[in-house]
């Protein structure tokens, strides 16, 4: 039985547990809550009418949720004492209920945490997050097509430069990093030339490892899995092309987890070409087959021709009989796109994608990015899922200019709290608030940031009765 310093537990429900990473869920799983900071006294209450209400519209009583409010943020503070952000009964809490719903947080000024949001991803090693963009008819966008975009992001969560190991320009400890760097690193590789880390300059590391990046691709893949059609499709976003060793690295662990461990279940998207072109003339050559799949084959050197054609027939050695004669088109196809080319290529062609596996830095850019084409971050949930526990959250800040007023839009919760209960695998309940959330738009019955953006503009309804409308139409 945990123990806690000023929180009670919920003397009814259930812990959530998990076995092998996966979620072993009760009828009354007790979920803690963090409010969240500025807005969160508006939105929390609003998500959690709507997710009780769906709850007890589809189970009639058999199955419920028992709230455990949990404190983070200011608020925690006001408990607390000073500094102490992100209490240790909060963590407690999560680390014995393995589930977790939060809204928005303040980063604190100072030094110390430099980010809750970070911190509790680090702490409870929840190394993907999963942000969902999809359009909802009636949602106002910039974007002239914004319902042709559905696209799932993961996003590595504890690598990369965001795992925040740097040091200051004035830093002792980072200018004894640079001065070993310059004198003996640099120039120990002989293919960085006469380069120099400027005098002066803050270093940061970025760390990307082969179990991090796999471990989180097979999420995605297995995500994939799940799904029909044109989305069981995975495409591993990077900067390989300059960054070889770290982002070339994760799209190459990648492509090795999809053609070892879902060998079976999974064709890249150069296999593909090579046996569609030989569906498509039987006949096909060696030769013939590698001049399609590679630009310039008629001017590489011999070394590389070779090359090209003992891929070609590795594949259909391999493969050949497995995934030939179009087994491969019900198969998830992993490929892989250049990060900045994947920003015009989901405004250009958004219906070619369906999952993009990413690093933490891109996949922070990329998310954003998709949710404004589908309308802002008001809509945009987002989930961080590890092998023990799982935070669902608002994907905003706390913007605290409008806390209190019941104006600001609670969807981004919401949704996340529509994620929340299908990863329950309460898919009724979540059915009914998409149903729901989708209808009040649609009828515009939305807030003010949405509101204003309509065209005409309408008069908006407060957060409270955003997710009255919500309920309405369930």
């Amino acid at each position: 039985m945990a123990q806690f310093e000023k929180l009670s537990a919920p003397s009814q429900g259930t812990a959530i547990r998990f076995v092998n990473g996966q979620p072993v869920i009760p009828n009354e799983p007790i979920i803690p809550f963090i409010r969240g900071d500025g807005t969160g006294v508006d939105i929390w209450p609003a998500t959690q009418r709507v997710l009780d209400a769906a709850v007890t519209k589809a189970y009639q009583g058999v199955r419920r949720i028992e709230w455990f409010k949990v404190y983070a943020g200011d608020e925690a503070c006001d408990l607390y004492g000073t500094y102490q952000y992100l209490p240790e009964d909060t963590l407690e809490a999560i680390r014995t209920y393995g589930v977790a719903i939060k809204g928005p947080l303040t980063t604190p000024i100072g030094g110390g945490i430099r980010s809750l949001n970070v911190a509790l991803r680090q702490i409870f090693d929840l190394y993907s997050c999963v942000r969902p963009c999809r359009y909802y008819k009636g949602t106002p966008s910039p974007h002239k097509r914004p319902q042709d975009l559905d696209v799932i992001v993961y996003r590595e969560n504890t690598e990369d430069i965001y795992m925040g190991v740097e040091w200051e320009a004035d830093d002792p400890v980072g200018q004894t990093l640079r001065e070993h760097l310059n004198t003996v690193v640099i120039p120990a590789n002989g293919k960085l030339g006469k380069r120099q880390i400027p005098e002066g300059s803050g270093i940061g590391i970025k760390p990307v490892s082969k179990h991090g990046s796999q471990r989180h691709i097979r999420k995605a893949i297995q995500h994939a899995l799940r799904l029909k059609g044109d989305k069981r499709h995975v495409t591993l976003v990077h900067k390989g092309n300059i960054m070889k060793f770290t982002e070339g690295a994760f799209r190459d662990w990648g492509y090795e987890l999809a053609t070892s461990e879902f060998r079976d279940v999974c064709i890249t998207e150069r296999e593909s070409w090579i046996l569609g072109n030989l569906e498509n003339d039987p006949q096909l050559s060696i030769q013939a087959n590698a001049r399609m799949i590679e630009p310039g084959y008629d001017n590489l050197t011999p070394e590389r021709k070779a090359s090209i054609d003992a891929e070609v027939h590795g594949v259909l050695d391999a493969i050949g009989t497995s995934h030939g004669n179009g087994q491969w088109k019900a198969m998830v196809l992993v490929d892989d796109r250049i990060a900045d080319s994947i920003f015009q290529q989901i405004q250009t062609r958004p219906q070619e994608y369906s999952i993009l596996a990413t690093l933490n830095l891109n996949g922070d850019y990329i998310s954003d990015a998709a949710a404004a084409m589908v309308g802002g971050l008001g809509m945009a949930p987002g989930a961080n899922i590890g092998e023990n526990a799982a935070i669902f959250e608002a994907t905003h800040g706390t913007a605290p200019k409008h806390a209190g007023l019941d104006r600001i839009n609670p969807g981004s919760v919401i949704l996340s709290g529509v994620m929340m209960l299908e990863f329950l695998g309460w898919q009724e309940a979540a059915d009914l608030i998409t149903k729901g959330l989708s209808a009040a738009i649609a009828n515009q019955q939305v807030t003010y940031d949405l509101a204003r953006l309509m065209d005409p503009p309408v008069e908006p309804v407060s957060c409270s009765g955003f997710s009255e409308a919500v309920i309405s139409h369930f």
